[in-house]
């Protein structure tokens, strides 16, 4: 089930927590996706906090938030780029979206096929995603304080396997949120350090974030096909080059 807009909100605009946990998320994406210029950029979900960066040199910008979840106006002080849609049906042409995020969408999905290819279908070839979801091995989707501990939390194989079966395919993958997901002024004043100390030792230790980049594969045409067949011409000069093989003398019957 989708949370509600109203509380994703106050959690990443109205909480240190929030804020601190929207920083690292987008700096790693920013980190797979430094720019974006004259480019179509989506986000799914939630996940207009991570789409800032981009407004100033894409082509377009857009967010869609599920039915379930609500709307809300996004950027503050700018032109509206925010747009309620149907989870599995969204207002995007077949093939227009060059980078696409989503964040608190596959996790909340009641209906993660469907999403995955409505994902498939609005990007173009070679078209690039990043899944943002929480890790089933951190902290993050232990606590219900923060909006990674509702839904369905991920391992890095279970969603690869996943994407895959839908006909993306896995290019990347980060791990972020390595610092506890706690309100507590000891916490949140050592954050920096557990990030630095997670993000050198990421094969030991495990981030509360799992972030998935990944491309839209698209199949040769598979089957038997038309086969082009190739005239054989007429073969003016055939006696030429080799000459015809002598006629059988009709056989007479005593």
């Amino acid at each position: 089930m989708h949370q509600d807009v109203q509380d994703l909100r106050n959690f990443y605009y109205r909480s240190t927590l929030g804020r601190a946990a929207q920083a690292r998320v987008r700096g790693e994406l920013q980190r797979l996706w430094p720019e974006a210029k004259g480019q179509t950029v989506a986000g799914f979900g939630f996940a207009v906090p991570l789409l800032r960066p981009y407004l100033a040199d894409a082509r377009r910008v857009i967010g869609l938030m599920p039915g379930p979840q609500g709307v809300m106006p996004w950027p503050q002080g700018m032109p509206n780029i925010s747009v309620l849609c149907e989870e599995t049906a969204w207002p995007i042409e077949t093939g227009h979206v060059d980078k696409l995020v989503v964040m608190h969408g596959l996790e909340t999905s009641e209906r993660p096929f469907d999403l995955l290819e409505e994902c498939f279908r609005v990007l173009g070839p070679g078209g690039r995603v990043v899944f943002v979801v929480p890790h089933r091995s951190g902290l993050w989707s232990r606590s219900d304080r923060t909006p990674f501990g509702f839904g369905r939390p991920y391992s890095l194989g279970q969603l690869e396997a996943q994407l895959r079966r839908h006909s993306f395919m896995p290019e990347r993958h980060v791990q972020t949120l390595f610092q506890p997901p706690s309100t507590k002024r000891f916490w949140r004043k050592t954050a920096p350090f557990w990030e630095k100390l997670g993000a050198r030792f990421s094969m030991v230790l495990t981030g509360g974030v799992l972030m998935v980049e990944a491309t839209k594969r698209v199949h040769m045409p598979s089957g038997p096909g038309v086969r082009d067949k190739k005239p054989a011409g007429l073969k003016v000069l055939g006696g030429l080059t080799a000459p015809a093989p002598p006629r059988a003398e009709p056989v007479r019957k005593v």
